[in-house]
């Protein structure tokens, strides 16, 4: 995973090697991490794909949106609270969604601000600690994993 400063040009040169990579949708997913090193995940409904995952605050690109615009609405949609700061990117992770497209994540450390969590798509939410990061997906750990070693440096 790369851990790097988050800047408007790599914004651009990370859309266009997902569009020169045949991606078919993007996403963006946030880091949110609490003043213990906790970070938020959410947990997917029962019904929904992939159910009971639980997973970062993310969502898609919708068209004519960069991937900052995307990351400021998705953490507003899914949790009520509002982003003030994009930190760092932590790379990305490709898989199919659950209409069979080619997707890539790009995930980024956020500062975000808020009274409380108000979920809208999903049922629950926790602020994780390490031990805890074992109930997201291999791919969710790998950005959390990347996190982690970049706070520690």
């Amino acid at each position: 995973m790369t851990f790097s400063p988050t800047t408007p040009a790599l914004l651009v040169d990370l859309a266009r090697a997902a569009e020169r990579d045949g991606i078919a949708k993007t996403v963006v997913g946030a880091v949110i991490a609490d003043g213990d090193g906790k970070v938020l995940l959410l947990r997917r409904p029962a019904g929904d794909y992939l159910g009971g995952l639980w997973e970062l605050p993310s969502g898609g690109v919708d068209g004519g949106e960069d991937l900052a615009e995307a990351l400021r609405r998705e953490v507003a949609e899914e949790t009520g609270l509002m982003v003030s700061t994009i930190g760092d990117y932590l790379g990305y992770f490709d898989y199919r969604s659950g209409s069979g497209r080619a997707t890539r994540q790009f995930n980024f450390t956020v500062a975000a601000t808020g009274e409380a969590i108000k979920l809208t798509e999903h049922d629950a939410y926790r602020w994780a600690d390490s031990a805890q990061h074992h109930r997201t997906s291999t791919a969710v750990r790998a950005v959390l994993d990347a996190w982690r070693a970049g706070t520690a440096r």
